[in-house]
């Protein structure tokens, strides 16, 4: 399988800024970045090996899942950390642009029309993300045959720790149906049931479709990259940010989510514990 990663990467240190790309310390964003990255080729890459201790050789492994995959990092205006990391210099590759900096996510999808036929799989991600499922895109297939290209499954974004109220915490929640009204019908297909390994499963259409990533097939991008408003850079859901990330596969696809309960079938670490720790503090823990 081939596959295309695009990562929006932007980091410049502001005191008024609101995101964490714009802290003062870029340690944590060069940890998050690294870790993005790295764990993208050891969990689909070529290059695994299982050792035969009888043999004392060591063996290839994983090979019917193994992919062949490219990351595009998107920067804008020299903002960015990549001469810190500390990555083999194949691992990624480099597109400058003079974006502004919230609407990258709009240039990553440039670069994913202009690649249209040569994978199998076109990604986006922001670069605090984190996959550590190596089925991830088993499970997209299986969905997608399930339910057609029309419909697109969103990972779960969560956060982790071991010093707050609760050890991980899903943090794109509903939005009051309101938010997302006017470029989506949720009613259409709400709801779909299925099985997987013996075990019942239901995905409902998403209340909140962002997850500050998405994963399309070569129908879904060929499909997408039709559309009249493919790149019209629209920011009116939420913020430019969400609005780049989210907003144009919204109105293109039905997405969908698992339910809460299932939450873990579909999941994506977001780095750190920005939404985890207003629990307890700005948002009450439930009881129920």
């Amino acid at each position: 399988m081939r596959i295309l990663f695009t990562i929006a990467h932007f980091f410049r240190p502001d005191s008024q800024g609101k995101h964490a790309s714009q802290r003062k310390n870029p340690q944590p964003r060069i940890q998050a970045l690294t870790q993005s990255i790295t764990n993208l080729h050891q969990l689909f890459g070529k290059s695994q090996s299982i050792i035969n201790i009888a043999q004392r050789l060591a063996f290839p492994a994983n090979q019917p899942q193994r992919s062949q995959l490219d990351i595009i990092i998107c920067t804008t205006q020299d903002c960015h950390l990549l001469e810190q990391l500390s990555l083999p210099p194949h691992f990624y590759q480099n597109y400058v642009t003079q974006a502004e900096p919230l609407l990258l996510g709009f240039e990553c999808q440039a670069v994913l029309r202009d690649n249209l036929g040569k994978y199998d799989y076109y990604c986006f991600l922001e670069d605090d993300l984190i996959i550590h499922d190596p089925w991830f895109f088993v499970k997209l297939n299986w969905f997608t045959q399930q339910a057609s290209d029309l419909s697109l499954l969103q990972p779960n974004r969560y956060e982790v720790s071991v010093n707050n109220l609760t050890d991980k915490a899903y943090i794109d929640g509903d939005l009051l149906p309101r938010v997302t009204a006017p470029f989506q019908n949720v009613q259409e297909k709400w709801e779909l049931k299925g099985q997987i390994m013996g075990m019942p499963i239901t995905f409902n259409r998403a209340l909140n479709p962002h997850a500050g990533c998405y994963f399309l097939n070569a129908n879904q991008m060929a499909y997408w990259s039709k559309q009249k408003h493919f790149i019209d850079r629209d920011i009116s859901f939420v913020s430019p940010l969400e609005s780049a990330a989210t907003l144009g596969i919204m109105k293109t696809f039905r997405v969908y989510k698992t339910v809460p309960q299932q939450a873990n079938f579909l999941e994506i670490q977001h780095f750190g514990t920005g939404f985890l720790s207003l629990i307890g503090e700005k948002i009450p823990l439930s009881v129920s």
